[in-house]
């Protein structure tokens, strides 16, 4: 069975063959130059905001990384330099700058490996996975029927053998954190969760909790595979190292603008400790940067304009869930609304849309009023310049999670992670279809080279506009008819009262 280094080389070759220009192809749909009708700050920000500064703030991410032992990890080296990187340019630009430092447990993967009946098969340690024994854990194989909330609760395992086991779960329904606890409650020797959809199952289980059992990802595939093996001898070793850490967010907003509704945007700034994270988040913090600094700390604008680079987002959304946490019911209140952008330039790029309104019916439900309206407000964007685009689940990945759970209405942009890109994806938006939006997606070749510039200046163009738009009003989001359309509802009004007068008047002579 190929590597896993294989299977992403192979990948990344399959792309670059494909498009004929490597992993920063442009897709196949080109944008149109209009826009639709907006604030004038939000045109000049799309004007202003471009390809050649933002790629030299990957430039500088992929430096810094280079310098600090290859990566961009909260607590690390890196990623303190990244973010005095961000916060010395916001401080030179006028922006109220913060550092918000928290604690928050650090987690490496030391070692990683499966055998199944002598034969070995590529798995991925989940993040905050308990350790096996050193050598590792050996069982038979129990594998857990698909229902409902597969593994989500000790009845799932009735009737199995799952003591001292190794068990295999389909993901789905509950977090891998709940399936590995439960696994742990029935004394199995570690869980295998399996992906129910194409692509590698990069997890984490958000929390350290020694009840749990040592967990893995496997692919769809692999986990079919193994389905079939029910009762072969597995054994599993699964080594990580965790320690306290502090780390910090980068916090700066504007000097102007009202401070009871503020237009929140954010992105991670961390990467994972396996590569230096360029399009994960390099792309995210590079757009919202290089959008603060063409915006300025003191523009005219009617809205308080607060941008955030997260902390510790690769160890279970810590730094956001911490700010957010940290506010009480007034500060949350004087938040408008949250925009979030989290990887914006994969090379196999997709054009995704954070789904406020549950249109695509995912499962995972609508966000908060207001979600919807910000959802259609980058939908106007991208429909005026003509780059199609698709809604993406908000499914708790990213830091828009704990804003959500607080009634914030959320949106944002997305080209793709691990996913499996489509047929018909690939007739709107080009690539290849069959390998992940992101074949480097956590792994040491997220690099320079695994950036599409054609996507990333696209979306980055997305955030200007409806960046600028917010900060010039918020009624939609905040419930308030936009007011051409409330001009237009007193137009009316005000025809109507003339014609019943008209009427009434005709009515008198008669």
């Amino acid at each position: 069975m190929p590597s896993r280094k294989t299977t992403i080389r192979a990948a990344a070759a399959a792309l670059a063959a494909a498009t004929g220009l490597g992993l920063t192809a442009a897709p196949a749909v080109a944008a149109q130059q209009t826009l639709p009708d907006g604030p004038a700050l939000a045109r000049q920000l799309v004007k202003k905001v471009g390809i050649t500064n933002l790629n030299r703030h990957l430039i500088a991410f992929q430096r810094i990384a280079d310098r600090n032992g290859g990566n961009r990890a909260a607590g690390s080296a890196g990623h303190v330099e990244s973010a005095e990187y961000i916060a010395t340019k916001l401080e030179n630009a006028g922006f109220v700058v913060t550092r918000q430092e928290f604690p928050f447990i650090y987690d490496e993967t030391e070692g990683q490996s499966a055998t199944v009946d002598g034969t070995e098969v590529p798995i991925i340690r989940m993040s905050y996975s308990q350790d096996t024994p050193e050598g590792g854990a050996t069982g038979p194989l129990v594998v857990v029927p698909v229902d409902a909330t597969p593994g989500c609760e000790a009845s799932d395992y009735d009737g199995l053998a799952a003591a001292g086991a190794v068990v295999l779960v389909s993901r789905g329904s509950c977090t891998f954190g709940q399936k590995a606890l439960v696994a742990g409650e029935v004394d199995a020797a570690a869980v295998i969760v399996y992906n129910n959809g194409p692509g590698e199952l990069n997890g984490t289980l958000g929390d350290v909790d020694p009840a749990s059992a040592p967990a893995a990802g496997v692919t769809q595939e692999q986990g079919a595979a193994l389905a079939a093996q029910a009762g072969a001898s597995v054994t599993i070793d699964l080594q990580g190292f965790m320690e306290d850490r502090t780390t910090y967010n980068v916090l700066a907003e504007t000097q102007t603008g009202r401070k009871n509704n503020v237009v929140v945007a954010g992105a991670h700034l961390d990467g994972v400790g396996s590569g230096p994270g360029i399009n994960d988040n390099g792309t995210g913090s590079a757009a919202l940067l290089e959008t603060a600094l063409q915006l300025g700390g003191s523009p005219k604008v009617n809205n308080t304009v607060r941008f955030a680079w997260w902390s510790a987002e690769e160890h279970g959304l810590v730094g956001s869930n911490y700010y957010v946490q940290n506010l009480d019911f007034e500060e949350q209140l004087n938040i408008a609304l949250y925009l979030n952008f989290d990887m914006i330039g994969s090379p196999n790029a997709g054009y995704f849309i954070y789904d406020g309104d549950d249109s695509d019916g995912e499962g995972a439900g609508a966000g908060p009023y207001g979600s919807a309206q910000i959802e259609a407000a980058f939908e106007n964007y991208f429909d005026a310049t003509g780059q199609p685009t698709e809604g993406t689940d908000f499914n708790g990945r990213s830091d828009y999670s704990e804003f959500i759970l607080n009634g914030i209405p959320a949106g944002g942009l997305f080209t793709g992670g691990d996913g499996v890109k489509s047929e018909e994806q690939v007739a709107k938006w080009g690539g290849v279809a069959g390998i992940t939006f992101d074949p480097c997606y956590h792994t040491a070749c997220d690099n320079l080279g695994n950036v599409d510039r054609v996507a990333f200046d696209r979306m980055a163009d997305g955030v200007a506009w409806v960046l600028g738009s917010y900060a010039i009003s918020t009624e939609d989001v905040n419930g308030v008819p936009p007011r051409a359309k409330r001009a237009a509802t007193r137009a009316a009004a005000a025809r109507a009262a003339v014609a019943e007068v008209q009427v009434d008047a005709d009515h008198a002579l008669r």
